[in-house]
Order: C-alpha cells, then structure tokens, then sequence
C-alpha cells in the first residue's frame, strides 16, 4: 500500500456518517457520507474508498482510485485515476482525467495556490 505512506489511513471496511478533518495527508479507502477537509494536504481514496452523496471534499490534492460524488474544491491539482470515478462539480487550479476514468460534472480552472 505504497500510497498511504506517511497518510492518516482510514481503511477499507470503514463506514464513517459525518466530517472527517486531518491536518496530514489522508488515505481513505473507506466509504464515508459526509465531508472530507484536508485543508494543506494530500487526499487519496483508494480503489474501495467511496465518499457518499451529501460528501464534498476540499484539499491540497486529490487523487481518486475509488469514487467520489459531490464536489471538490483543491488549491493543486485532481488526479482521476483509470479505476476513479468523480460526481460532482470541481474548482481547481489543475486536473488530470486518466483514460477509462468517470467523470461527470463541471470543472472551474483557478490560479495555483502560491507556497
């Protein structure tokens, strides 16, 4: 599980109903209906984590295995993996959609955050 090195891992078999606040990077491989902030750091759902209907997701950078369905306000970049499935509208200053990924939603480019 080489991408949750160094990450808080919340792990497959989890079912977490409400907010989920780290201030590390975040390795969810959980389902999860509620928001995720990660404020300055790295969120990755692994290929079972789901984030739930009423979820939205705010970090440094996201990277999407698993799914995600609401929307994603990222101050970096959003990766949709080939396995990666993305809802919902997205406000970022740089995004990757790999081939065979979903997405379905609107996306809103803005200035990279400054270091």
């Amino acid at each position: 599980m080489s991408e949750s090195h160094g990450a808080t891992v919340i792990g497959q078999g989890m079912f977490i109903k409400g907010s989920v606040h780290s201030s590390h990077n975040l390795y969810m491989d959980a389902e999860i209906a509620g928001a995720l902030e990660v404020g300055n750091f790295r969120l990755t759902t692994g290929p079972h984590g789901r984030a739930l209907a009423s979820a939205s997701a705010r970090a440094c950078e996201v990277d999407i295995h698993g799914s995600i369905t609401g929307n994603v306000e990222c101050t970096g970049k959003i990766i949709i993996r080939a396995s990666g499935r993305l809802t919902g509208d997205v406000r970022t200053a740089g995004i990757v959609i790999e081939n065979r990924a979903d997405f379905k939603g609107r996306v809103e480019i803005v200035s990279p955050a400054k270091p």
